[in-house]
């Protein structure tokens, strides 16, 4: 009889333990957000994580009434903020604005210090584009890509292409363009998309692979031009801007996509908040039209949707690494 009492004394503590668990995730979840969010945007100012960053922080700041703060922690092609992120407390005050590089970097890597399927819960892809290959209009072979690649060719080694980092997606997506075209171009690693499209302007580098967001205002004003879009076909954000198929390169369609996500282990009623309440952000008409401004297609997927995505695309990169011959760092 002790014995039974006993361990039915157990199961009623632990079912009070779990009760009394439910009830605290509840109550947390109907007071998020009670105090600021910090929003980690893992690359420099002026890029297009950096873009989309401030439009969510802006957006969940009017929805919520909290602040959300964008904290800029740049470094090894987001590698250094994403770690950050992975070491904050699960509770929906520290949120990652994560990029294709997310993936990228576990299979470019060989230590990158966090998990990207168990350290992180998915919330919600915001929006995606293609890369662009982007050069200074001020060159002679600045027309399209066909110059571009017969100048390249004939000075295997003397062009350069920026990125926004080693194992970024602007990074892969021009060693990819490289391995297609048969081109020996000289990569240049920056901070960011922002960073390394200034140097194209500034005629530091001669070209760079980029997101849309920091490119499109350079471009509007003349002082830099797109060769060609990592579209699968041409978008109506960028009607005129031929793709890499078009003009004679096969196989170069990466498209970079930018999404919120919270640390592995967030109360998952505080993940419905915060993905109803990013959904609301980007069906809303005034972020609509800022995402366009930069060519940017709305994307939003469901935290399960987004957690497949996120495994293909590991597998994905994986085989792109390989397939270039890229070393591992």
């Amino acid at each position: 009889m002790r014995i039974r009492l006993t361990a039915g004394l157990g199961l009623l503590v632990a079912g009070y333990a779990a009760g009394t668990w439910l009830l605290a995730t509840a109550v947390l979840a109907q007071g998020y957000p009670d105090k600021p969010i910090r929003l980690i945007v893992p690359f420099g100012a002026g890029g297009g994580s950096d873009y989309v960053g401030r439009l969510v922080g802006l957006k969940l700041t009017q929805q919520t009434g909290q602040s959300v703060v964008v904290d800029n922690r740049p470094g090894a092609a987001s590698l250094v903020g994403t770690q950050i992120a992975a070491r904050a407390a699960p509770d929906g005050y520290t949120l990652l604005l994560a990029d294709s590089g997310f993936t990228i970097n576990i299979a470019f890597y060989k230590d990158p210090k966090y998990d990207a399927i168990k350290d992180f819960d998915p919330v919600t892809v915001v929006a995606e584009t293609p890369y662009l290959l982007v050069v200074n209009p001020g060159l002679p072979y600045a027309g399209s890509l066909k110059e571009f690649i017969a100048a390249a060719k004939a000075q295997q080694g003397k062009i350069n292409i920026g990125s926004a980092g080693n194992g970024s997606g602007t990074h892969l997506s021009g060693e990819l363009f490289k391995l297609r075209a048969g081109l020996n171009l000289t990569h240049v690693p920056y901070k960011s998309a922002g960073a390394s499209v200034a140097d194209v302007v500034g005629g530091q580098i001669q070209s760079s692979m980029t997101s849309a967001p920091p490119a499109l205002p350079l471009v509007k004003a003349g002082r830099l031009r797109i060769l060609a879009s990592a579209a699968a076909k041409r978008t109506a954000l960028l009607p005129d801007v031929p793709t890499f198929e078009e003009s004679g390169v096969s196989g170069v369609q990466v498209t970079n996509w930018y999404s919120v996500m919270s640390v592995g282990g967030t109360p998952k009623p505080v993940l419905k908040r915060l993905h109803d309440e990013l959904t609301r952000a980007i069906a809303s008409p005034d972020m609509r039209e800022r995402l366009a401004a930069g060519a940017l297609e709305p994307a939003p997927n469901t935290p399960e949707q987004f957690r497949k995505m996120i495994a293909g695309e590991l597998q994905r990169w994986a085989r792109v690494i390989k397939d270039a011959g890229i070393r591992q760092e």
